[in-house]
């Protein structure tokens, strides 16, 4: 293998496949990147097993090969080279690699790609469903933050794709809270599917993503038991979470008895100041909504109390449908749920302060955000 590219893509590619390199592993190559020749581009690839990313770069490919070389020191090494064209030659009877770049050379020892695991790749049919790169990296960050982090459930640890005619689903909840976006799709499904993947991969599928335009062309291997996403430049292939995920039709109530408009910014900036004194006590904010009259608008009230501390209150005006009353909710669940929130103003449903509080976005269809309530004695 020779050939020759420039140290910011290199650097760039990197970073990309980097968050798949397993911390661990009793396997050395796992915590090796591959670097190999692919139709006159350079691809990198690294897996943990669960998590696998390829990227493809630009570059000047005069003889073909591959080779894997430790990850953590070649990402060092990229970022500390000046922003110049990089040469890499593989020694074959050594498996170790040449990198020169301006006056640094630099050779590295590898182990062979023949080790290094195979990950699937987009097969030359249709793939089962086609995204719009912002549409899907929208609402990732809408859904994933709101999966569990621990493994007691694992089930919970992922989000549920739902794929349904023209359309898609995607859901996840932690057992405190539920978040669902609906986005179109860019042509109809060929058959309805439910798959559960691991918010950790879709929150990398995310990042890599960003700014990204054009489609994300979703597969699954031919046993299900791995699913694909694939851009021009970019592979994202993860393990599936067997498991049947909660019915989230039967969590989401279906009416309120107020509902209430405030402007997202004020109603931010009121919680903000609150969590400073709910952070120590338990995390509590109350929200305590009242209707509006004739001369005056509806309000909601929302208060934070921490003995050791001090106590908070302050007030948003808003437009309240509906008979007053209040909720207490936990102060971090609140806040990720208006930051998931990119209109104006949200609408706020409630019930009891016994019943889950739902926040929507005024104007926008398709997304729903459940927090359940706190039981303040």
């Amino acid at each position: 293998m020779k050939l020759t590219c420039l140290q910011d893509n290199l650097k760039r590619g990197l970073s990309i496949v980097g968050h798949a390199v397993a911390g661990k592993s009793t396997l050395p190559v796992l915590s090796n990147i591959l670097l190999a020749t692919d139709n006159g581009r350079l691809k990198l690839a690294a897996t943990n097993l669960e998590l696998g990313i390829t990227c493809w770069l630009g570059a000047k490919v005069d003889s073909e090969g591959a080779v894997t070389i430790p990850a953590k020191l070649l990402t060092d090494l990229v970022g500390s080279l000046p922003n110049d064209r990089i040469s890499l030659e593989l020694e074959p009877s050594s498996q170790s690699i040449k990198l020169t770049c301006a006056r640094y050379e630099n050779n590295i020892n590898g182990i062979s790609a023949e080790e290094f695991p195979d990950l699937p790749a987009l097969n030359q049919g249709e793939p089962i469903a086609v995204f719009a790169c912002d549409v899907l990296r929208e609402a990732i960050d809408q859904i994933a933050f709101a999966a569990a982090t621990d493994d007691s459930r694992p089930v919970l640890t992922g989000v549920l794709l739902r794929l349904r005619d023209n359309h898609a689903t995607l859901a996840s909840a932690d057992g405190y809270r539920l978040a669902q976006r609906i986005v179109p799709l860019a042509t109809a499904v060929a058959e309805p599917l439910e798959v559960i993947i691991p918010a950790r991969a879709l929150i990398e599928l995310s990042r890599i993503i960003a700014g990204s335009e054009g489609d994300v062309a979703m597969t699954m291997t031919s046993g299900g038991g791995q699913v694909l996403f694939h851009t021009e430049d970019i592979d994202l292939v993860t393990r599936v979470i067997d498991g049947k995920y909660p019915d989230i039709e039967r969590v989401i109530p279906q009416s309120y008895t107020t509902r209430t408009i405030v402007e997202t910014a004020e109603l931010v900036k009121a919680i903000r100041v609150a969590a400073l004194f709910a952070n120590s006590s338990n995390n509590i904010v109350r929200l305590t909504i009242e209707s509006g009259s004739d001369t005056a608008p509806g309000q909601i009230h929302i208060s934070a109390n921490a003995a050791e501390v001090g106590n908070n209150s302050s007030s948003v005006d808003g437009m309240v449908n509906g008979e007053g009353n209040k909720i207490a909710l936990n102060v971090r669940f609140l806040q990720e749920a208006l930051n998931a929130m990119k209109t104006n103003q949200i609408a706020i449903e409630t019930q009891t302060e016994q019943n889950p509080a739902v926040f929507r976005p005024v104007g926008i269809d398709g997304y729903v955000h459940i927090v359940m309530p706190m039981m303040v004695r």
